[in-house]
């Protein structure tokens, strides 16, 4: 099963929504089942769940397209039932760039919230006494479902502006921190205070709302992986590809056997390979691919990738770093003037951090 269903795209960028979403809809019929509620119920907190994602699609694409004026592109926008996820291809190296994509999600917020205060009448609702008030939020009227997505989408700019990573405080805070400092000092503060607001939470949620658990571990995993990612990133930026590839490694031609490409996984540590035809790179052999194909009597142009990058061994480390764990491509060959000279993936990169790592402290 797919994790993520694909919505279409907008702009050029993917719109997707993970399978776990469909897990709230099958929750609101439960709980208002439960509760006694009807047919009209229901279709009342489907369709405003509905309303408010599309906010929060709003809001990513404020990011999205903000960041494309900068050059940065947006791979995906992921909808969670916790909320939306942009994938940029690369973070902004400057500062003032990555506010002005960071305030343009709540941003669209709170002009959706400024729009629908205008069009309902929300100070005359908030001075009904709550009696008033009960009988008047409990039915499902269109005045009630816009009064709900203005309060939702208040909490949407509040709730993102916690200055802690994933959420769009803690980029914003270390944007302005990096206004003043280098951006992995910078990220690493803010990171700091973001698990320092999740263990916060996590006590909260421990003695009052077990929600509070969920976020709290969103929010510290959030911050530990974007302080991990930024700090590798500052250790590899005067590094190049030479320094790290893999040397005397095996390749194969188009018309091997797979059972050739077979014997040597077995007998050695190499899983992903190079295929090579006079001297020319002709595709990738994937461990996976590999896997699949090895009970069929097959040559390896079969089952090689040929839709492939390469690297030159004068590249910045840095940027290979975002293509391998951008998903991209996670083996990668190394040319010199259209020569194979070796290659990069994910496992002996994450061993040149660590070597790198204990040589800078």
């Amino acid at each position: 099963m797919k994790a993520n269903l694909n919505l279409g795209s907008i702009s050029g960028i993917k719109l997707k929504i993970h399978w776990t979403f469909f897990l709230l809809f099958a929750w609101i019929i439960f709980d208002e089942l439960k509760r006694g509620g009807n047919t009209d119920s229901i279709l009342f907190h489907i369709a405003f769940v509905l309303a408010v994602f599309l906010c929060v699609v709003l809001h990513e694409f404020g990011h999205a397209l903000t960041a494309k004026r900068f050059g940065v592109k947006t791979e995906k926008i992921i909808l969670l039932p916790i909320g939306g996820m942009a994938s940029f291809d690369k973070i902004p190296e400057s500062p003032k760039q990555e506010l002005l994509i960071v305030i343009a999600g709540p941003l669209i917020n709170v002009v959706i919230a400024i729009s629908l205060y205008f069009i309902v009448p929300v100070e005359a609702l908030f001075n009904h006494s709550f009696t008033d008030a009960y009988d008047i939020f409990a039915s499902f009227s269109f005045q009630n479902f816009l009064f709900f997505l203005f309060i939702v989408n208040v909490a949407l700019v509040v709730f993102n502006m916690i200055p802690a990573f994933p959420m769009d405080g803690g980029r914003l805070l270390r944007a302005l921190l990096a206004l003043k400092m280098n951006r992995a000092k910078a990220t690493q503060i803010a990171a700091s205070l973001g698990q320092f607001i999740a263990v916060v939470f996590l006590l909260v949620g421990l003695l009052y709302n077990p929600f509070l658990v969920f976020i709290a571990l969103f929010i510290f995993l959030g911050a530990y992986g974007e302080n991990q990612m930024v700090q590798q990133m500052e250790l590899l930026k005067d590094h190049t590809v030479e320094e790290a590839m893999l040397l005397n490694i095996t390749t194969f031609k188009p018309n091997d056997s797979i059972d050739l490409v077979i014997n040597k996984i077995i007998s050695g540590t190499e899983t992903n390979f190079a295929v090579v035809k006079d001297g020319i790179i002709e595709g990738i052999l994937h461990y996976r691919k590999i896997i699949e194909n090895s009970n069929k009597n097959v040559l390896v142009e079969a089952v090689m990738d040929t839709s492939f990058k390469t690297v030159k061994h004068t590249d910045n480390l840095k940027c290979i770093y975002q293509l391998i764990y951008s998903g991209k491509q996670k083996y990668i060959p190394v040319v010199n003037e259209g020569k194979l000279m070796g290659a990069i993936d994910a496992t002996n990169l994450n061993e040149y951090i660590a070597l790198q790592s204990k040589l800078a402290y």
